[in-house]
């Protein structure tokens, strides 16, 4: 008996936790394309330090997203989307670390805001 119950409570942790993600209707978003390109990376740019709107249901959604992922360090991510905040970090952070700098302290801002 005992060994069903804790059967039945993995299963309903595992539940628990497999919808903590985000969702994943925007995966299918490239984001090497995205930093391939000057004009639609300013874009994005401008919508995540919100100097400019979010043009696409997409770059709303990830810059809503992304406070909570740069505190959580993605923990909530799908894989595909830990994929692409990795290579958004990294690219950032190597070619444009000022205006990486600038999202994050947004972010925080937006963060400390939500939670004051």
């Amino acid at each position: 008996m005992m060994r069903e119950i804790i059967i039945f409570a993995l299963f309903g942790l595992s539940a628990v936790f497999a919808n903590e993600l985000y969702s994943n209707k925007y995966d299918y978003v490239e984001v090497d394309d995205i930093l391939a390109n000057p004009r639609q990376r300013e874009q994005y740019y401008k919508c995540f330090v919100g100097t400019g709107p979010c043009v696409t249901a997409d770059a709303k959604f990830f810059q809503e997203k992304f406070p909570e992922a740069i505190v959580t360090k993605c923990s909530k991510c799908t894989p595909k989307q830990l994929t692409s905040f990795d290579k958004l970090t990294d690219w950032y952070t190597t070619n444009e670390p000022e205006k990486y700098q600038a999202v994050v302290a947004k972010a925080l801002e937006r963060i400390s805001r939500k939670s004051g």
